[in-house]
């Protein structure tokens, strides 16, 4: 990712880049979109473009025809698991947007943020450092512009004026593709759940419109999110006691409104950064905590589903999971994906518990025997989802089983 500095090195003038910042003042020939809160002046949202510039800051009416929308797929989604962006999973997107080469109307990527800069924007647009355009991308860059894309686009929405404004929901319905960006997904909730915005992402998934996000950007697709309100929770400090006041979770009560209402990820948690930050135990106390109390003291307080409805996906860094809906089968598939150049196992890891936790109460380690754990690290494996929700997946998949005793995790080393 670029800095602010490097962008505006790279920005070349307004012919390829429009922004509206921040701060008070022009910046880039651009004036600033403000809100006023009572009698301090606030900042609503940022806003720039690489490539060709469909839209004035400010202004919902294009300065040129849109690019024609084209789905390829129904319910395209994608979710990475933060790190070193995946390039094969946008290439992916732009190809399920149904920009090509080959049409003439072009395609516009859209990224929205509630913090960094626009640094997306070139990775999305050119094939490597030299800006090239005409040439298949090198690793570490997608090459939207070879592939037929004609705009990336980044939006900072930073308040929830900025997500209830007019022009930004008129740049991200107009989207062929959006990407949810990493960050705090605090803000995600705070600032974007319940606002224009809201709603206008929800209308273009139902366009079946490739939607997805990386790191907080994909925690957020989830049914059940960990909000993270009060900060990050570590697995030794969500087992230890699953009902520490690091544990906030969206929707409170569970059975609330979602942010995100993705039908392929109902009861489900996503979780980012799952090998690098070793987080099979906290994605095992967020799953325990979303099941109903049952006899005996069992089951989680709050909790709403039962043992064979709660889900979870963790993903590793430096990896992507693509799914679409089929309408041969009506079943859901997914492909994980990642770098030529990654190091690691770059897994995708399918939680399903087997029994209601055995102890999940204030103050108290978790004890939860039996999740039962599928690990996707082959790209060439389509895996049906939707066999996964009805107690089956991928029998040829490695597995095992993931045990919490008094918040004492077995195995001891996680295989991720």
């Amino acid at each position: 990712m670029e800095s602010l500095t490097k962008f505006a090195s790279r920005c070349g003038g307004l012919a390829r880049c429009a922004a509206a910042s921040v701060g008070l003042g022009l910046v880039f020939g651009v004036l600033p979109a403000l809100a006023i809160a009572g009698n301090k002046t606030v900042a609503s949202y940022s806003y720039f473009v690489t490539g060709t510039q469909y839209f004035m800051a400010g202004n919902t009416t294009p300065v040129r025809t849109l690019p024609t929308p084209r789905p390829q797929a129904e319910q395209p989604l994608v979710l990475m698991g933060g790190g070193p962006d995946v390039d094969d999973a946008y290439r992916w997107m732009i190809q399920q947007a149904g920009i090509s080469k080959d049409s003439a109307s072009g395609g516009r990527f859209v990224v929205i943020r509630t913090t960094g800069t626009d640094a997306y924007d070139p990775y999305l647009l050119y094939s490597d450092k030299h800006d090239s355009t005409n040439i298949p991308a090198v690793d570490g860059f997608v090459g939207g512009a070879y592939l037929g894309l004609t705009s990336a686009e980044t939006l900072i929405i930073t308040s929830r004026e900025g997500a209830n404004d007019p022009f930004v929901n008129a740049v991200v319905s107009t989207a062929n593709a959006l990407w949810i960006a990493g960050g705090d997904q605090s803000t995600y909730i705070n600032l974007w759940k319940g606002t224009k915005l809201d709603a206008t992402i929800a209308a273009l998934m139902r366009k079946n419109i490739p939607v997805g996000g990386t790191s907080a950007g994909a925690n957020v697709l989830g049914q059940f999110v960990f909000s993270a309100l009060n900060g990050s929770v570590t697995s030794t400090q969500a087992l230890g006691d699953p009902y520490n006041n690091l544990m906030t979770f969206d929707p409170t009560p569970f059975s609330g409104t979602s942010f995100m209402s993705i039908p392929v990820l109902g009861n489900t948690f996503v979780d980012p950064h799952f090998d690098s930050r070793d987080r099979m135990g906290r994605l095992v106390t967020f799953v325990s905590r979303s099941i109903a109390p049952g006899s005996s003291n069992s089951g989680c307080a709050g909790g709403i589903l039962t043992p064979s409805s709660a889900r979870g996906i963790g993903i590793d860094v430096e990896t992507a999971l693509e799914i679409h809906y089929d309408k041969n089968t009506t079943h859901y598939f997914a492909q994980r994906v990642t770098n030529i150049s990654t190091t690691t196992s770059s897994a995708v890891h399918f939680l399903s518990p087997l029994t209601l936790p055995a102890t999940c109460a204030p103050g108290r380690p978790l004890t939860m025997q039996g999740v039962f754990v599928q690990k996707l690290t082959d790209s060439t494996i389509a895996f049906d989802i939707t066999n996964w929700w009805n107690g089956g997946g991928n029998p040829n998949l490695p597995n095992y089983i993931v045990n919490e005793n008094a918040g004492v995790q077995s195995p001891t080393t996680i295989p991720y």
